[in-house]
């Protein structure tokens, strides 16, 4: 089962059958409220980390002397290497603000917090998780029960060392450790051995640096797959590692797997190598947002209208710049507009599959904010956007819709009239084009679909011209009247369609009219008392007195006939 398969059955357990219409489709995300009121303002730390209004209050002076002494005591007393005593004392200010609380506020509060240390021991843990960017509610669970020195656990200094060495910012390997605590626990020499495997692949540090930052469960167990893979499909097609320190590693945290599901599905969807590449290179928010979920919810959501796959490669290819969650919720905005002013479902699924980035694209107002401002039915509407769908781009939020013109409107679909009717060889400005003009109430962007009924059901298009401009006004009838009046005419009764030509007139008498009587000619015909292939014009357009004299009375059961088939087929009054 390929990537595209399973995803389409993925979509159907979690949307439902196809039977869409009323329903809001999938299962889509949608971006926090913004915070709407003030935080209290914070200060950085050395490394990067904010630091509570109370604890800016101390004076600069304060701190650089708390600091100094808090530096050399744990290096000098407690035998730590410098810099890390230098970063833990920098990078702790709430370990320091309750330090400084409990010391007497003398002249000299170096002295104070030396004399302080000297008889009262500190958990050096929480010194050196805060120095790591790690909140006292983040390294709380970490803390040993009984522990209190650093020295005491020489693995996690030993492993420190070895992330710190390699380049890696001491607030990041606060992530690294909240993440993947048990790379802490690894014996000497293990964890350069894990670096090193990932440089074997051909990786710059820089490249597993942020790699480990955005991702610090690729230190744990072997190489990780995802990871690779990942690296491998993109470089097949000409992606190298810059363009991914540039655009993958700039995000916070990174899912691999799913990356590899995406790239895996995409390369599935589209054509050739080279489309691949360039849906990635120019559109890498694709693969950035949600690690390539949002772009397989996307996916999802066009499968459900039958999307092909060279649809959904096209859509890819045109994809605005919009981030790829707005672009799902515009979609979703849409098919639900689409839904709601009543567009049969076979028209919205054909809407959805032939204009996907159009409708991703705009953020449209309410249903029926719309209708009110265009003053517009719903009917209307609907063949309104079949037939200009760009139109759609006007009704955006933030812009000025202008109401629908019935004159203007008016105007074009007498246009299209007056140029279908030339096709149909009538004369232009002539009394038969004038006389036409009357009789066809229909809109002008009906008529050529109902022609093409007419010619797709096997008359020759020069035959069907001169229906047309015999009896223009069977093109009043619907496209669907059209299809069932033919199929009862052709499979029902056995008329070859050939016979509409000579009598295009049996396309404006009800379905009732034209069963009751051609079922008793048929009739008629079995019991060998009228002759057959009788043209239909005879049978269905004179009166009913006259049919009855000149047919139902040729056979003694006519009459019993007659009227049960009006019977079966005429509704009571």
């Amino acid at each position: 089962m390929t990537h595209l398969q399973k995803l389409r059955k993925i979509s159907i357990l979690k949307w439902g059958s196809s039977s869409f219409v009323g329903n809001p489709i999938g299962s889509f995300y949608f971006a926090q409220k913004p915070r709407l009121y003030r935080t209290k303002k914070s200060v950085k730390t050395e490394n990067g980390g904010s630091v509570n209004e109370d604890i800016k209050k101390v004076s600069v002076s304060t701190r650089r002397q708390a600091q100094a002494a808090l530096s050399e005591y744990l290096h000098s007393t407690r035998n730590l290497q410098f810099i890390d005593a230098d970063s833990m004392s920098k990078n702790s200010p709430f370990f320091l603000q309750n330090i400084l609380k409990r010391v007497e506020n003398e002249g000299d509060i170096g002295s104070s917090i030396t004399r302080f240390l000297r008889y009262h021991p500190i958990n050096e843990f929480e010194l050196f998780f805060e120095s790591l960017g790690l909140t006292p509610s983040e390294y709380s669970p970490f803390l040993p029960r009984d522990l209190m020195f650093l020295s005491d656990d020489e693995l996690l200094l030993e492993n420190h060392h070895v992330l710190f060495n390699y380049g890696i910012e001491r607030n990041n390997i606060g992530k690294i450790y909240k993440e993947a605590t048990e790379v802490f626990r690894y014996n000497v020499g293990v964890l350069p051995s894990k670096l090193q495997a990932y440089e074997k692949l051909g990786l710059s540090q820089s490249v597993i640096r942020k790699s480990i930052v955005c991702t610090p469960y690729l230190l744990i167990g072997n190489v990780n797959e995802e990871f690779v893979k990942v690296l491998e499909m993109l470089k097949s097609v000409g992606i190298e590692f810059f363009w991914i320190e540039e655009h993958l590693l700039k995000k916070n945290s990174c899912n691999w797997r799913m990356m590899l599901s995406f790239l895996s599905l995409l390369s599935e969807i589209c054509c050739s190598e080279e489309q691949f590449g360039r849906i990635i290179r120019e559109h890498p928010e694709l693969l950035l947002e949600g690690s390539g979920d949002r772009a397989l919810t996307l996916i999802g959501f066009l499968l459900k209208f039958g999307s092909t796959k060279n649809e959904i490669c096209s859509m890819f290819q045109q994809f605005p710049q919009i981030q790829v969650e707005k672009f799902i919720l515009n979609s979703r905005q849409c098919f639900m507009f689409l839904n709601e002013i009543e567009m049969e479902a076979k028209e919205i699924t054909n809407f959805v599959r032939a204009h996907p980035v159009l409708l991703g694209s705009c953020s449209l107002k309410k249903t029926n904010s719309l209708l009110n401002a265009l003053n517009v039915g719903k009917k209307r509407l609907c063949e309104y956007i079949l037939e200009n769908p760009q139109e759609m781009k006007k009704w955006v939020m933030g812009s000025r819709v202008e109401p629908f013109s019935n004159s203007v409107e008016k105007e074009r679909s007498q246009k299209l009239k007056t140029k279908f009717l030339i096709g149909v060889g009538f004369v232009k400005n002539s009394k038969e084009m004038e006389k036409a003009q009357k009789l066809v109430r229909a809109k002008g962007c009906k008529l050529q679909e109902r022609f093409d009924i007419l010619a797709k059901a096997g008359i020759d298009r020069k035959d069907v011209c001169e229906m047309v401009r015999a009896c223009p006004l069977i093109l009043n009838q619907s496209k669907d009247v059209i299809k069932t009046k033919i199929d009862f005419l052709v499979n029902d009764l056995d008329y070859p369609i050939s016979s509409l030509i000579s009598s295009p007139s049996y396309l404006l008498y009800t379905m009732q009219r034209v069963k009751v009587r051609l079922l008793l000619y048929n009739w008629l015909k079995d019991q060998g008392v009228v002759e057959p292939m009788l043209s239909l014009s005879t049978l269905i357009t004179c009166m009913d007195n006259i049919f009855e004299a000149r047919y139902v009375n040729l056979h003694p059961g006519g009459p019993q006939v007659w009227q049960d088939l009006k019977k079966q087929n005429c509704p009571k009054k």
